[in-house]
């Protein structure tokens, strides 16, 4: 049984899940990239910054020293964002722990790689990219540290690792289920912020839930059509990392890249949008432009993920984009 887990950043969704483990029994250690918020954790068991009025297990502490964490750690989560986690595992490599599972929460393709989350891990950390477990599904961060009923989806192609954190993490309010299918759970879980960007727009565009349900759908057309090329299950696309996590992240307004899309629905500038968003971008921001290309690369057709490249990127205004989807060539559904 893995006991003692290390979860390297303390934003929302880090947060959150170090308190699934934590009440699952394990005992966690969190890494704040900033010392005043790893105190707060340590000393006062919550994090304001993130989730404010949550109150967090005793068995969860902090710290500011990465060194101090990652000591005698026998699995280690990585939850920063998927940009920037090259970057930081790069600094961490040297300090993790022989045969420690990995576990990555991050969602997104990596920029000019173009490589998932699992991938960039391998690279960086020399660990086979079969040994790290994937953690995706509709996990909005505030309602599981509320303690909410939600279900997720641990992938890794070894089998028995998958099971080692599905043991760690399962309690009274969450639900792991394991899946072998790494490349479709990575693929839903970074393509899903990019439709949601567009469901945003939509609503903030005062549109209502027939033109959500159509981007839900045809959105999960694109990144099954995506995913399968890369060699994924179809059938992972119907369950929690994809039609699950898609639903969840297109439909709560505590969804951020939800909400960021609203704003520019709404018209305001990508500027304003993070502006309002405490400067923070929204994850399907970055990944609309890695997905794009990558489904370029493969000659895969993602016309909503490349409309959101347009709004995001080139200025293109939604409305128009909007048009443009509407008057696209009439085809059958599954063609």
């Amino acid at each position: 049984m893995v006991q003692r887990i290390t979860v390297l950043g303390a934003g929302s969704w880090g947060t959150a899940f170090a308190k699934v483990l934590a009440d699952a029994g394990r005992d966690v250690t969190m890494w704040a990239r900033r010392a005043e918020v790893a105190r707060e954790i340590r000393e006062r068991h919550a994090n304001s910054g993130y989730l404010p009025g949550i109150e967090l297990p005793a068995n969860l502490t902090a710290t500011h020293d990465p060194a101090e964490a990652l000591a005698g750690a026998e699995a280690v989560v990585l939850a920063v964002p998927s940009q920037s986690l090259r970057a930081n595992l790069f600094g961490w490599r040297e300090l993790l722990p022989r045969g420690a599972i990995l576990v990555s929460l991050a969602k997104g393709v990596e920029l000019g790689t173009l490589k998932r989350m699992s991938e960039v891990i391998a690279e960086i950390s020399g660990v086979s990219g079969d040994e790290i477990v994937v953690v995706s599904g509709p996990n909005l961060a505030r309602e599981i540290a509320q303690g909410q009923p939600a279900g997720a989806v641990l992938a890794c192609a070894d089998h028995d690792r998958a099971v080692a954190i599905q043991q760690a993490s399962f309690n009274s309010y969450f639900r792991p289920y394991t899946n072998t299918d790494v490349v479709g759970c990575e693929v839903g879980g970074a393509a899903k912020n990019v439709i949601a960007l567009s469901c945003g727009m939509a609503v903030g565009m005062g549109l209502g839930a027939n033109t959500t349900a159509t981007l839900i759908t045809r959105g999960l057309a694109e990144m099954a059509r995506l995913g399968t090329k890369l060699g994924a299950d179809p059938l992972t696309f119907a369950g929690l990392a994809g039609v699950g996590d898609l639903v969840a992240t297109c439909s709560s307004p505590l969804s951020r890249n939800r909400t960021f899309g609203e704003r520019l629905g709404r018209g305001e500038t990508l500027e304003q949008a993070q502006a309002a968003a405490g400067g923070q971008v929204a994850e399907g921001v970055m990944s609309c432009t890695s997905i794009r290309e990558l489904a370029y690369k493969h000659g895969v057709d993602m016309p909503i993920t490349d409309a959101m490249h347009r709004v995001c990127h080139e200025a293109a205004d939604p409305r128009q984009v909007g048009a443009e989807l509407l008057g696209r060539r009439q085809k059958h559904e599954w063609s």
